[in-house]
């Protein structure tokens, strides 16, 4: 029986469906009160990991969530991100893993979540400009210090992964996974072989699952969505994957988290492996 829960860094449990807040903006005053609702309603419904990062609205994801949610329930872990810096030129972002910068940007995620400890704090991406040690250093010295919990990867290589590990725990992974593109799959094993929670963004697939002829035909026969059928085939291939669906509409998120009750046979979720991956 697929299990429900997944004790991230051996000992934060958490439901294996989360929620990610990426979509979630302050944007106007009619995106704010919807968007306040949406958190609540998805702590109402059971989640209990949510997944935030300093880049989503440089701040004001983090601050939304404060406001919706605190002070915030037993077993609710609102995980973040840190090591992106806002820029006005070029993609809009650099890198920014500095030291002492980690520190700071810690800092400034404690202020807006509320919070004296993130629990799961990811480096949002590996910064090329500063030694990896020195990075994952500056993480582990505040997680000593009390201010994190667990450090996480976003983003990233079996290999690279591997060099983390030498260096910190780490407690997860953060990469783009789905069952039409699993081009992680060697992370995802990686992360299994290791115990390390594998979150994976962009888990549905928008847009194609609908699409898929064999999706469909199994959504059919179990009387799901095929969203919620790719969802439940997310949580039988590994133990490990703790999908966190986005959504700024209410009536998705709880379809999104009715994916809990679809049970695939082996022969649905082969089916569905076997599928080709891409549109």
């Amino acid at each position: 029986m697929t299990a429900t829960t997944f004790r991230i860094g051996g000992d934060l449990e958490v439901r294996r469906l989360g929620f990610g807040a990426m979509h979630l903006r302050p944007d106007t005053d009619e995106a704010r009160t919807a968007h306040l609702a949406l958190a609540r309603r998805a702590v109402e419904l059971g989640v209990t990991l949510i997944d935030t990062a300093h880049m989503y609205g440089w701040g004001a994801n983090e601050d939304l969530l404060a406001e919706a949610l605190y002070p915030y329930p037993d077993g609710l872990v609102i995980a973040t991100k840190v090591g992106i810096r806002h820029t006005t030129t070029g993609e809009g972002w650099r890198h920014a893993g500095e030291p002492a910068d980690l520190r700071a940007q810690v800092d400034e995620a404690l202020g807006r979540l509320r919070l004296e400890r993130i629990e799961l704090l990811q480096l949002h991406r590996l910064d090329p400009g500063v030694p990896l040690p020195e990075q994952l250093g500056a993480l582990r010295d505040l997680r000593d210090e009390g201010k994190l919990g667990r450090i996480g990867l976003s983003e990233v290589t079996a290999a690279e992964l591997a060099q983390a590990r030498a260096v910190v725990d780490i407690a997860s992974v953060q990469n783009r996974y789905n069952l039409l593109d699993r081009e992680h799959e060697p992370v995802l094993r990686a992360c299994e072989a290791a115990g390390v929670a594998f979150l994976p963004w962009r888990p549905v697939a928008a847009g194609r699952s609908g699409a898929r002829e064999e999706i469909a035909a199994v959504a059919k026969e179990v009387d799901a969505t095929p969203t919620q059928v790719v969802l439940a085939w997310l949580l039988a291939h590994s133990p490990v994957i703790v999908p966190i669906p986005g959504t700024t509409s209410v009536a998705h998120l709880e379809e999104n988290l009715g994916a809990n009750a679809v049970r695939l046979t082996r022969e649905q979720y082969e089916r569905l492996a076997g599928l080709p991956e891409g549109s």
